[in-house]
């Protein structure tokens, strides 16, 4: 199983920037997926969460309203739409994949990694 991550730059406080993930390796359409991200110093942090079929989805206080995750199953592919970005958003965001039903918050739900892909919003 693979997962790459994408899109990452730097960004405007106030920007806006669309995330990626490819998977392949398996049946991407039966499985959740989430996004997570790490800053400097800090440990890493659930962002969003996204169901199977794309008809649920869970996100941290921090980014609702301003962030939407969505996948597109015939592409195997998820994304994070981000909006009204701020200088605390800075961070290496990565994808992940857990394994079957459910969503989880936490990074031990998750069963595959992608390799990340840095955000930096400056003021």
């Amino acid at each position: 199983v693979q997962l790459q991550a994408s899109g990452g730059g730097t960004v405007q406080v106030g920007d806006s920037l669309r995330l990626s993930c490819a998977a392949s390796g398996l049946t991407f359409s039966e499985n959740s997926m989430g996004w997570f991200r790490q800053a400097p110093g800090k440990e890493r942090e659930f962002v969003a969460a996204i169901g199977s079929s794309g008809a649920t989805t869970y996100y941290a206080d921090s980014v609702k309203g301003r962030f939407t995750i969505s996948r597109d199953n015939a592409k195997n592919a998820v994304y994070l739409q981000m909006s009204r970005l701020k200088p605390e958003d800075t961070a290496g965001y990565y994808c992940a994949l857990r394994m079957g039903v459910g969503w989880g918050r936490m990074e031990n739900e998750y069963d595959y990694w992608g390799q990340g892909t840095q955000v930096t919003v400056s003021s």
